[in-house]
């Protein structure tokens, strides 16, 4: 239980984090014989909001969005109609207003949806959700739609606070997200379009949760690597998973489809050799076994972001279910060059801090107890 609440606790949402890109930082290509829907966006200011945003404006929809107008105000496109308001109960911006469509993307709390479902139902065609893979009980052996959910233990999920989320290491996380997608439905039968992402990465992450491969490849030499070169990973650009929401919801898509990538099995020594020859880096790769990586209590998805250490089994999640339904992926290298290009773009301050991975002195200490051993066992 305790590597599965870590595992959850890094794969949180980043639906609601703080950043949204300029406005004109992303190129989109329109495509004028869409039919324009009305798009009401819960959030769109946050992480994976601001990419589903100017995509389907350039798709020549008309987009409506409802936050609290704190998270980078004014840089949403001018197009964008923005109401103001909180999902904890000031509501009142989303009465008696129409819309096509409803994509939720930063709920984590059941309340949330109940709320908001409450007014939205009957002026609302479709509601889609962006829940998490870590609503899955267990993720062992990889697992489909169709695998049992994670059950909440707590005392009332509907009492439950992002601060309660986060007070329990989010362990609570994947289960109330469960419970969310179960309102969903309750509240549009029939209606409702249900997304699970993996683990969501690209320029704009505010959790590092990928960028800590760029970087460290980067800025080359000796780098730590994790397990073995065979070890599966998955991750998805959430410039792609905006991107397919937004076109699964012209669509009229409903039901649950895991989101994640890319198409076809991907290892990490693959992912971080791509990496490499996409920055032109003459790093060195370290394989490091993942006993002794427990033993200096170096963990997957915090100190080595994106490796799934010994639950591999969540990096075999099936998305043979999105995939029929258009589900594409941008090549990795442009993933990682447009994910350091925009790191570098940030305050020299935020550069120093990554939010995951190994500082260079721990990488330095680890790679050092490793020759050690290495040396005396010889």
């Amino acid at each position: 239980m305790t590597n599965l609440i870590k595992r959850r606790r890094f794969i949180k949402t980043t639906a609601g984090t703080a950043f949204a890109l300029s406005a004109g930082s992303i190129t989109l290509l329109a495509e004028k014989s869409v039919k324009p829907l009305r798009i009401l966006i819960l959030g769109g200011t946050g992480f994976i909001g601001p990419y589903e945003v100017r995509y389907a404006v350039s798709r020549g929809h008309k987009v409506t969005t409802f936050n609290r107008g704190k998270t980078h105000p004014g840089e949403l496109p001018k197009e964008v109609e923005q109401l103001i308001g909180d999902r904890n109960g000031q509501l009142d911006a989303l009465r008696n207003r129409q819309w096509d469509v409803v994509i939720d993307d930063p709920t984590t709390l059941p309340a949330w949806v109940r709320d908001a479902a409450q007014i939205l139902k009957g002026n609302v065609e479709r509601y889609v959700f962006i829940s998490t893979i870590s609503v899955y009980a267990d993720t062992g052996q990889g697992v489909d739609e169709t695998a049992p959910l994670a059950k909440y233990d707590g005392p009332d999920p509907y009492k439950e606070t992002i601060e309660a989320v986060k007070a329990s290491g989010y362990k609570t996380y994947g289960p109330l997200k469960a419970l969310s997608e179960h309102e969903v439905e309750k509240w549009f039968p029939g209606k409702a379009l249900i997304i699970r992402p993996g683990l969501i990465v690209g320029p704009g992450d505010p959790s590092d949760r990928f960028t800590y491969w760029p970087v460290r490849i980067d800025r080359g030499g000796e780098v730590l690597s994790p397990g073995k070169p065979s070890d599966p990973v998955q991750f998805i650009d959430a410039r792609d998973l905006a991107e397919w929401t937004i076109r699964m919801a012209e669509n009229r898509e409903i039901g649950i489809y895991n989101a994640t990538g890319p198409a076809k099995p991907l290892e990490i020594g693959q992912m971080l050799d791509e990496i490499k020859d996409a920055l032109h880096s003459n790093a060195a790769f370290a394989w490091l076994p993942a006993e002794f990586l427990q033993q200096q209590k170096v963990e997957a998805w915090s100190d080595m972001p994106v490796w799934a250490g010994d639950e591999l089994g969540l990096a075999r999640t099936n998305i043979s279910r999105a995939l029929a339904k258009g589900l594409t992926f941008r090549p990795l290298a442009e993933t990682a060059r447009d994910t350091l290009a925009w790191f570098k773009s940030l305050p020299q301050d935020r550069q120093s801090k990554l939010h995951a991975g190994l500082t260079p002195e721990r990488e330095a200490e680890v790679l050092a107890a490793w020759k050690k051993e290495k040396a005396v066992s010889s």
